[in-house]
This record gives C-alpha cells, structure tokens and sequence, in this order.
C-alpha cells in the first residue's frame, strides 16, 4: 500500500503540487510562530533529537528536505558543523523566510537554499553524507518516490534523519491527540495564519501518514539497508534513522 497525497489533499480530488505550494506560501509568514506555540515549544527539543542521531557520523555535506523556513537546517548547521547545507523545499515564500534567518545568523557561506520538486530531485546520485527532513515528508504526493529519491542521492553508508508528526498509539494520549488537532489546531491555525485550510489539512496528513513499524518497511523498500525509529512525547512524533 502506497501513500498518496492526494487521497488526503483538502482542496479537491486529485490537486495538484501547485496548490500545496500557494497554501505553504500564504502560511510562511506566521509559519514559524504557529509550530512553536502548537506544540508548545516541544518541536525545538524533537528537532535537536533527530540532529542529535547524526553527530557520530560528522556529515560534511547535508541535505535537508522540505526545508520550509529553514528551522532544522539553521540548527543542524549550528550542531554539526558541516562544510555545505543544501535546504530545498518547493515553497519560494517558506525559503525566503529561512533565507532571512541564514543572513541575520551570518550562515550564507554554509545554507543555501534551492526550490526543487523532492520527488525528482536536480542532485546528482551519491551526492550527500546526510539528508534530513522534518515534519514535511507527509505532505509529498508520493512518498515512496520521494524516499527513494533521497535514498539515490546519498552517498553509499550515508545517513537519512527523518522528524515527524505521528497519531500516539496508547490510550489516553491517542484520544486526547484526536480531540486537539481536530479542535484546537485548525481553530487557532486559521486564526493566526488566516488561512482556512491549512490547519485542517495539517491534521489530515499526520493522521494519514504511516509510522512506526510500517514507515520502517516502506524505507526499507525505498532502498535503505537498516531503519530504526524512536516514538518521542508519548508517541505525538517519531524519530527515524536510516542508513543507505
């Protein structure tokens, strides 16, 4: 069974990437804002986590996937030390945000940032010794593709970190879960980024999404020898390595 965006997508029927795109462009300005006060600041901690798996390795040459405004690429930058970051996302105005915070950190020299389709990426193969992606690869129209495409591009023995948004799996935390991104999430999302969807559709990916055991043997089947995961925050995201 694959992963479809599109099944869950809430403008209509088959939209296209375009419309994702003009949603993440509308919400960059407030997009930051919004993921640290809905998880109440507990992102920041899941980001350096997931950075955290990578430090024994000393990656010099990163890829971080859906960079949006550049968040995980700018700590990454800051705990590892690498000597090039490449933030690629499909999203202009998400980058341009990231690209303001790369020059007020002074981190131009390391991060850049490129506008790619992440299901048919421009890089070539054995590029990277890390990719990493963070709370964006449920939003891909095809996730199989876009996991073998960061599979191809890292160099042989390289690294892929992935954060994400999951369903806790035990009670209470599962219903409590259900109960706050269907109410509090899309209310106070649309609030704040006066977008009418956004938030609704944010809820639709995580719960779509597949995660734990299942995620493991889709990065397996994308191409990766070994895949582990991690649960963190009773389960509301999921920490995963894998190694091509």
């Amino acid at each position: 069974m694959t992963y479809k965006q599109e099944e869950i997508n809430p403008y209509h029927e088959g939209a296209k990437a375009e419309q994702v795109e003009q949603m993440f462009d509308n919400i960059a300005p407030t997009y930051d804002t919004l993921n640290h006060r809905l998880s109440w600041d507990i992102d920041r901690g899941w980001r350096k986590k997931a950075i955290q798996q990578l430090a024994p390795y000393k990656p010099q040459t990163m890829l971080d996937i859906a960079t949006g405004t550049g968040d995980f690429a700018i700590l990454a930058a800051q705990m590892l030390h690498p000597q090039r970051l490449a933030g690629a996302d499909i999203s202009e105005g998400m980058m341009a945000v990231g690209r303001e915070k790369v020059q007020r950190l002074g981190l131009q020299d390391v991060i850049s940032f490129e506008k790619e389709d992440c299901l048919s990426l421009s890089y070539d193969s054995d590029t990277f010794d890390a990719v990493t992606a963070a709370f964006g690869i449920r939003n891909f129209a095809d996730l199989d593709k876009g996991l073998s495409e960061m599979c191809r591009v890292l160099k042989p023995g390289g690294h892929l970190s992935i954060v994400e948004l999951t369903t806790p799996v035990s009670f209470p935390m599962k219903q409590l879960f259900r109960v706050y991104s269907h109410t509090v999430l899309p209310v106070y999302g649309r609030l704040i980024s006066k977008d009418t969807s956004a938030y609704s559709y944010l809820t639709k990916t995580i719960e779509a999404f597949p995660q734990g055991e299942r995620m493991q043997e889709i990065l397996q089947q994308a191409g990766f020898k070994q895949a582990t995961f991690q649960r963190l925050t009773f389960g509301i995201c999921t920490m995963y390595l894998a190694t091509k």
